[in-house]
């Protein structure tokens, strides 16, 4: 279709930091189109220059109030590979159980207040009280028992501060654990009807084939620990994963943008679902045959979906750590010692996708150098290679309706721009 078109949304609503979209047509032809992010860079790696490498869990943390428990898990990966640390089988089990809280209750905080009001045309969860209060009530009670499950195992509902180099430093009561694993069985009812929703009212349909990254384990469905593999088939070298994942700077964006030796790539749920289906656990297989779902599946809109699927199995997963840990009692434990010292790269998979931290740390137990590459940061090229291909798509519709897809295509992707903005290089002489 030979139309102009401008569309500038300033600050995208119900997405986490501040960015805008920018598209400009001429005669039916893209002339412009960027994902602008405008927030400064935050220079977190250069903050731990010189810190007690015990300290970079509690200031990495602080990235992200939604992904805390993500950037603490992967410091302390990266410092216990760089020292030598071995944590013991309950310290990994109250980290993983941690973990699949914050994947609960980030996936619901974007699931249920920030898509479903798409679906359903209203601006905010706040009419949903209303015009669909199950809805919102599911979402509210879900919310609230994932930050509770981080409270009990992390010490607080965000910035876990029991989360420490060599294991935990405060262990949950056996009372506590219980109470955590009842309520997660009452949760399934409401992320059926959750899913009955999101059948009903299907996302758009849009393809675009690309490349999928995320970590993979043999023995579990990978959050927190595995390596990184492409769905392309090739296995990413966790020690020198920046010859694979490459970041690279555009003039629009202060948050630089990431590219594979294939080109563009995206992580998330989609990616993970993509890559791991086969480690599901029951409840979420059912889920993801419910939804409909065909994999490969290379429509954007549908990380929604995998998101809620992801619930379930963060669901299930959790009450089976929380037996095993009855089981061994749990007690507590002394931390494990450093037994080196040097170079370590953590990886896990936060709510939004692959998540890397790398430290370089000296004998006197200081940390000489940090990186960290974020999950909004290598799917902005994904972003803007789909609405590159979506906006010709429907440029026959009004123009507030363009922009509504355009808007709610990025949300898709779950964006944390705030994290994104961090990463930097920075150089200092003298």
């Amino acid at each position: 279709m030979r139309r102009d078109l401008n569309i500038k949304v300033h600050e995208i609503t119900r997405v986490e930091g501040h960015g805008n979209i920018v598209i400009d047509v001429k005669k039916g032809k893209i002339r412009e189109l960027k994902l602008e992010i405008i927030e400064s860079p935050r220079f977190f790696e250069m903050m731990l220059r010189g810190r007690r490498y015990d300290e970079a869990q509690h200031i990495m943390a602080r990235i992200c109030g939604i992904c805390a428990v993500s950037h603490t898990s992967a410091a302390l990966r990266a410092i216990e590979d760089a020292m030598d640390i071995r944590i013991s089988r309950q310290s990994t089990l109250l980290r993983k159980l941690a973990f699949d809280g914050e994947m609960l209750q980030s996936h619901i905080l974007h699931v249920f207040f920030l898509v479903v009001p798409d679906l359903v045309g209203a601006g905010s969860i706040v009419p949903l009280l209303n015009t669909h209060p199950e809805i919102a009530k599911t979402g509210l009670e879900l919310k609230r028992l994932a930050n509770e499950i981080c409270e009990v195992v992390g010490g607080r509902h965000i910035h876990p501060i029991s989360l420490f180099p060599g294991g935990v430093v405060f262990t949950p009561k056996a009372e506590e654990l219980k109470r955590l694993k009842k309520e997660l069985q009452s949760t399934f009812s409401g992320l059926e009807a959750t899913l009955d929703f999101l059948v009903n009212n299907p996302f758009p349909e849009f393809s675009l084939e690309r490349e999928y990254v995320s970590l993979k384990s043999r023995g579990e469905y990978a959050f927190y620990a595995g390596v990184p593999v492409s769905s392309l088939g090739k296995e990413i070298d966790a020690k020198s994963y920046t010859e694979e994942v490459k970041e690279y700077v555009v003039e629009h964006s202060s948050a630089k943008h990431a590219r594979s030796s294939k080109g563009t790539f995206m992580v998330g749920a989609l990616a993970r679902l993509n890559n791991n289906s086969r480690q599901l656990n029951t409840r979420a297989k059912a889920a993801l045959k419910a939804s409909g779902m065909k994999l490969p599946c290379y429509n954007p809109f549908m990380n929604n979906m995998a998101q809620l699927i992801e619930c379930f199995h963060a669901a299930e997963e959790a009450i089976g750590l929380i037996d095993e840990l009855l089981d061994i009692g749990p007690r507590q434990e002394l931390l494990a010692k450093p037994r080196g010292h040097g170079r370590g790269v953590g990886i896990v998979e936060a709510p939004r996708g692959t998540l890397y931290h790398e430290y370089e740390i000296g004998r006197d137990g200081l940390i000489k150098n940090a990186e960290c590459i974020i999950p909004t940061g290598q799917n902005l090229r994904s972003i803007e290679d789909d609405l590159r291909a979506y906006v010709p798509l429907v440029l026959h519709k009004p123009k507030a309706e363009i922009a509504k897809g355009v808007e709610t295509l990025v949300r898709a992707y779950d964006p944390c721009i705030s994290c994104s903005t961090h990463i930097m290089d920075v150089s200092f002489t003298g």
